[in-house]
């Protein structure tokens, strides 16, 4: 009687589920089936006609595609400085805010805000930002230094995005930290500080410690975040000056619909993004977990 009555709410479930699967199905899991086969063949995406040429679109892409190469490589160069810095500065944020005990609400709601404005939107208004705003603030003498050609050169350009990136994440990362941070203990950090720890050693040795799962979290969503990145580079630089500043999802996006319409080309270089985006978070998930510790 006991299977039966188990058997009968499995069903249930698996009837609540299954429009939720349908959806999931058809906007995800078959666009992805039909991505890789076309990443097989020359499509243009209307020609019905179409050969298969095998694995010569990531052939080239890798080896002959001196744009999608070079777009690697700043992807790569972006990740990094996302991952390090958002992270950083997330936890850093977290510490304060978590110190607070009048304004913490404050704080957290005012870096969290940004990440309630769409990437598009952000980077409309950091270029105004930067062509327009920065210009005016160098005309003190002791800003100065704002007086740089943020979007028209390779260098500044770099940063820029990564300034506005930073505004739209960094509160997201925060909120993680600092519900971590407040799910620790408090009887580890007194018997540290009577044990003579101050507050560095406590963080470093007890806070830290304690919160590697957040960190794993964290280093997760950051990674494919900043490997997924389009919008707000889109609306910031458009990929220049040149294409300096493009990435791979950004030179992907241009094959397909921009210009040269290579559809099947396109989802080969989408397949690329998708092995290095899984490899490199794999790697990730089995350093950071094998140094979470259980409350």
């Amino acid at each position: 009687m006991d299977k039966n009555k188990k058997r009968k709410e499995i069903r249930l479930l698996l009837l609540f589920l299954l429009p939720a699967l349908i959806f999931y199905s058809i906007f995800m899991i078959i666009p992805v089936i039909t991505g890789l086969s076309y990443s097989f063949t020359n499509w243009n995406g209307v020609n019905p006609n179409f050969e298969f040429v095998g694995l010569d679109n990531f052939v080239k892409a890798l080896t002959d595609d001196k744009n999608f190469l070079a777009s690697i490589k700043f992807t790569l160069k972006y990740v990094l400085a996302m991952v390090v810095l958002t992270n950083i500065l997330g936890l850093l944020l977290a510490i304060f805010i978590d110190a607070r005990t009048k304004t913490s609400n404050l704080f957290r709601t005012a870096f969290f805000l940004p990440n309630m404005i769409s990437f598009i939107i952000g980077a409309y208004i950091w270029q105004f930002i930067f062509r327009k705003v920065m210009t005016e603030l160098a005309q003190n003498k002791f800003l100065g230094f704002l007086e740089q050609p943020w979007l028209g050169n390779p260098d500044f350009s770099f940063w820029a995005i990564v300034m506005m990136s930073l505004w739209t994440s960094v509160g997201y990362i925060m909120v993680i930290y600092i519900a971590a941070i407040q799910g620790v203990p408090t009887e580890y950090k007194e018997a540290a500080r009577v044990d003579g720890a101050n507050k560095i050693q406590i963080f470093f040795k007890v806070t830290l410690p304690m919160i590697m799962h957040a960190v794993s979290i964290n280093l997760f969503l950051t990674l494919n975040n900043s490997f997924k990145a389009f919008d707000q580079i889109y609306g910031l630089t458009g990929g220049g000056p040149g294409r300096t500043t493009q990435v791979m999802s950004l030179n992907i996006y241009e094959e397909a619909f921009s210009s040269f319409f290579r559809y099947g080309y396109a989802n080969a270089k989408a397949i690329i993004l998708f092995l290095f985006v899984l490899v490199i978070t794999l790697i990730q998930l089995r350093l950071t977990r094998s140094k979470e510790v259980k409350a």
